[in-house]
């Protein structure tokens, strides 16, 4: 069944590979971002694939523009992703409030009254605490939020959002709580070091990456491919899951990259990440009904291929 999709924040990593999936699914995309630049969407997209998309150069923080916007394209799936990311609510915490915290409600508050009955949302892992206050082991989808960022807080106001809007109007909600996302595109945020270390390699450019311990890595195309199913999915209530994969290290990663082009060169820093290694993704598994996980190394040497195609285009 074709469906018109809205997706904000559709100019970033996530958001363009969700907008690339929807229209190979044969759906109807809109797309909304306050942002005009197409530089990820073009790593996916050529341009007679994209005339295919209503762009729609909207204000996330402005209610009647995301209304708007639902009710002229006839929206029936909402798909909400814009934020601004963790160095960015520190530079400016109250457009980062406004942006991740009243843009998300505006969101809620238009789907509800144009008669949208379920969102699918970006939470983040930044929701949790450090390490040590979970000890060992994965850390469970329902474990007690201690954001230590802004961006982390105005996250959890997010899934409080969802709850309430729930409980009092009947809107239900699929939050994602990915981890560390790598692919074409990621090229912003705390954890996009990976991928702009795969940037390089396929530039021929050495890297440093400044952090190293353990996280779950997830390929981009598949969390936007969640995405779009929890939009599909409506389950009622107010629903957050982590997602998953097996643990592995920041030197694991370096170490497929290098065993794909033995000629990188990349090295790892010590500093580590203030999060806990993984998250148990065992509540999406039980709720979905599929959760797609691409291999490490099939989703790397995607990577380094498409980097190294966009590079040659240019180039030649």
């Amino acid at each position: 069944m074709v469906e018109t999709f809205l997706v904000t924040g559709s100019m970033g990593c996530i958001g363009a590979w969700t907008v690339a999936h929807l229209l190979r699914q044969g759906h109807i995309v809109v797309s909304f971002d306050i942002s005009e630049r197409r530089d990820r969407l073009n790593l996916l997209l050529n341009r007679e694939q994209q005339e295919a998309i209503s762009f729609v150069k909207g204000d996330l923080t402005d209610y009647e523009q995301v209304k708007t916007a639902i009710e002229v394209h006839g929206v029936t799936r909402i798909i909400h992703l814009a934020a601004l990311q963790v160095p960015f609510c520190i530079a400016d915490p109250i457009l980062g409030s406004q942006v991740n915290v009243t843009g998300t409600v505006n969101v809620f508050e238009a789907a509800r009254h144009s008669g949208i009955g379920h969102i699918a949302y970006a939470s983040s892992i930044a929701v949790y605490g450090p390490p040590q206050r979970y000890g060992r082991g994965l850390v469970a989808h329902d474990a007690p939020h201690d954001p230590r960022t802004l961006y982390g807080v105005y996250k959890a106001a997010n899934e409080g959002t969802g709850r309430i809007y729930w409980q009092d109007w009947g809107v239900s909600s699929t939050a994602l709580r990915p981890y560390t996302v790598y692919g074409v595109g990621r090229d912003q945020g705390l954890t996009s070091e990976p991928t702009k270390s795969l940037k390089a390699v396929a530039n021929g450019q050495s890297y440093d990456i400044s952090f190293g311990g353990v996280m779950q890595f997830q390929w981009a195309s598949d969390v936007a491919q969640q995405f779009i199913l929890a939009a599909q999915e409506e389950p009622g209530g107010a629903h957050a899951f982590n997602l998953g994969s097996e643990p592995q290290s920041v030197a694991q990663f370096v170490d497929v990259v290098r065993d794909l082009r033995p000629d990188a060169q990349i090295t790892v820093g010590k500093r580590q990440l203030p999060f806990p290694t993984g998250f148990d993704d065992s509540a999406l598994r039980q709720h979905a009904a599929h959760v797609y996980e691409t291999p490490l190394n099939d989703g790397i040497r995607a990577t380094l291929e498409a980097f190294e195609a966009a590079d040659t285009a240019v180039t030649g």
